[in-house]
């Protein structure tokens, strides 16, 4: 006998039908919007488009709102790379890209975005914003401190930094739409902002960090105006929010061009600002080769490994001890002239002290901070051991995989000491297989002997 129960509609189904009842908008602007017309994206493989983002696109269109494909991924779908995320953007407002979605979750306290959840895969979807209205105060100060309109397309279009980061592709007609001539700059391989360079790196001077990463990840030349105006204005990366600015460093280390992407961080002087003790550690145009060489050697070890596992990152704490392992190598030479070697207690202390000033001036957390200090605390571990110190121990111990990881990247950059490599694997590997009963010997054998107190004699003073 067939079941009474009503059938629960399938998420695709029940949305627009929520969407009609509880607003009249979407009608409205089904009938009331001409189609709007766009180039053919005959070079965009249909198959290589996200299905999930597809389908967040098609109800939001047949709800009769504006949704689009936008940024990033479009900008490399056109240049043959696979986009690691699909983000939307449309005219339909949070609150009625939630009726529509019930798996949707609204985030963001300034400016509202949408997060539509399918499993592990998440679409991002956000309102068209309009141009950022002008700021009270003094004329000359461009800086945007309230960025909250909405807008229309073509608006969201010309607010955005990059000609090539401002097209939109709507999967459903398989067009492009370009409302700043950047298919144009995305053929010339050229990367330039929209509207005047001074102007719109003023609004946001993280947008230097943003061309840097770009020109370097994706090859695109920077217009010589874009150029002249980042190295002008590189001094105003001192009034970015610091976690913006860290989370931007650590982004150029994680790009697969890091090497290029320093390089040009130091050309347009927004190395100097940033991290000034890495732009002193490596003296001016390189003139400290014994400095210089090492590090971009590190660099560049670094670059290979993202290249060859884009899919596991490697964690701020790893590049952060990464980028200052040979300043805090020099600092441990100085503390000891080369002579001795300091015991853990000393060689935190030295870490401490090397890292402490990029903490405060980036606001690193407390965890990232505690994982670069132990990293680099470590290293000496792998070839310079100290008493009563257990290798199955440190092999199993919670900081052994990204200071082994710094390790060997620093071996490939010397282009010495594969063996050792080769040795603590296979030390792990053992450790890994190591049972309680061993544990518990090795803990017991590096356990510190407590000095034992002489008992004063009777009529004794």
């Amino acid at each position: 006998m067939p079941s009474r129960r009503r059938r629960k509609p399938h998420e695709d189904e029940e949305g627009p039908q929520r969407s009609r009842r509880h607003s009249g908008r979407g009608s409205a602007r089904r009938t009331g919007k001409p189609r709007r017309e766009g180039i053919p994206a005959t070079s965009i493989e249909p198959e290589h488009l996200d299905k999930d983002a597809k389908r967040v696109v098609r109800r939001l269109q047949q709800a009769g709102f504006e949704a689009y494909f936008v940024g990033g991924c479009v900008r490399d779908l056109l240049i043959g790379r696979r986009p690691k995320d699909f983000d939307v953007a449309t005219d339909a407002r949070p609150a009625e890209v939630r009726r529509l979605f019930r798996n949707c979750r609204i985030i963001g306290r300034r400016f509202k975005l949408a997060h539509i959840f399918y499993g592990d895969n998440i679409i991002e979807t956000a309102t068209f914003r309009a141009r950022p209205r002008e700021q009270p105060g003094d004329d000359e100060e461009l800086l945007i401190v309230d960025d909250n309109e909405y807008g229309s397309a073509e608006s969201d279009a010309e607010r955005r930094d990059f000609t090539v980061n401002a097209l939109f592709l709507d999967p459903t007609t398989h067009e492009i739409h370009d409302f700043v001539k950047g298919m144009a700059d995305l053929e010339d391989r050229v990367l330039r902002t929209i509207g005047d360079p001074e102007v719109r790196l003023a609004e946001d001077p993280v947008r230097i960090l943003r061309a840097i990463k770009f020109s370097a990840r994706l090859d695109l030349e920077i217009d010589d105006e874009t150029w002249d105006a980042m190295c002008e204005l590189a001094p105003d990366l001192e009034k970015a929010a610091p976690p913006r600015v860290l989370e931007e460093i650590l982004r150029l280390c994680r790009s697969g061009a890091s090497v290029a992407a320093f390089q040009m961080m130091r050309d347009v002087g927004a190395l100097a600002v940033l991290v000034p003790q890495l732009e002193d550690h490596l003296g001016p145009e390189d003139d400290i080769p014994e400095r210089a060489e090492p590090f971009w050697d590190l660099l560049a070890a670094l670059d290979a490994r993202v290249r060859a596992n884009p899919r596991n990152q490697p964690s701020a704490g790893l590049l952060i001890s990464l980028l200052f392992a040979h300043p805090f190598a020099l600092a441990l030479e100085d503390e000891t002239n080369g002579d001795q070697l300091l015991d853990a207690r000393s060689r935190a202390s030295v870490a401490w002290e090397v890292l402490q000033p990029l903490s405060e001036a980036t606001r690193l957390s407390r965890k990232d901070f505690a994982r670069a200090r132990r990293v680099l605390v470590a290293q000496q571990n792998f070839t310079k051991p100290p008493e009563r110190f257990s290798e199955i121990l440190f092999a199993r111990s919670e900081e052994f995989e990204e200071a082994f990881e710094l390790f060997s990247l620093q071996s490939q950059a010397r282009g010495a000491g594969s063996d050792i490599v080769e040795a603590w694997v296979e030390r792990r590997r053992r450790a890994v297989a190591a049972d309680l009963d061993e544990l518990e010997t090795e803990r017991r054998r590096t356990r510190k002997r407590k000095r034992r107190r002489r008992r004063r004699r009777p009529g004794k003073g």
